[in-house]
């Protein structure tokens, strides 16, 4: 089949796009039926995730520098990664309760 450039118009910002017969082509290979709705400045705007915010923190058992991808509670303890894989397997082995 062949495809052949189409203007359309963006539902957000109300820019004309070119839907090029490249794009045409890609989108019938992926089996999408729809034609895009938004114009590519908007969909990269949509799709963008904010950057997550590292803090540096002590490990509570170790006492080493480290970096974590959350900002810690002041009553929880926080760990490097080594001292976490500990606690995590320590809470993961099974515990005998027979007498």
């Amino acid at each position: 089949m062949n495809f052949i450039d189409r203007d359309l118009k963006c539902v957000n910002c109300g820019v004309e796009f070119v839907f090029t017969a490249g794009e045409q082509e890609f989108f019938r290979a992926r089996g999408f039926t729809n034609t895009p709705k938004s114009c590519r400045e908007c969909r990269s705007k949509k799709n963008h995730r904010p950057m997550r915010a590292d803090s540096k923190v002590t490990c509570a058992d170790c006492g080493s520098a480290t970096t974590v991808p959350f900002t810690p509670r002041q009553h929880r303890p926080v760990y490097c990664r080594a001292c976490f894989s500990e606690h995590r397997s320590e809470a993961e082995s099974p515990v005998c309760t027979a007498i």
